[in-house]
């Protein structure tokens, strides 16, 4: 995403709408994203590729928490 980061994005994002939910999806695998810091393990990610089914799911959970 030219200009900004994903992180970047949701902190704005998050401001003007503190009760949004975010799921981040990325090519990078979950470990790595969560090891470098990228994300805390709080947050509701889903690594590519994924099935229909598996964003399905993961959503669910990004809106339940």
């Amino acid at each position: 995403m030219p200009g900004m980061s994903g992180r970047e994005l949701t902190q704005r994002l998050s401001f003007l709408r503190p009760e949004m939910k975010i799921l981040y999806m990325s090519g990078y695998s979950d470990d790595s994203i969560v090891y470098f810091g990228i994300l805390d393990e709080k947050v509701s990610f889903i690594p590519k590729p994924f099935s229909l089914e598996a964003l399905v799911n993961k959503v669910r959970e990004a809106l339940d928490k």
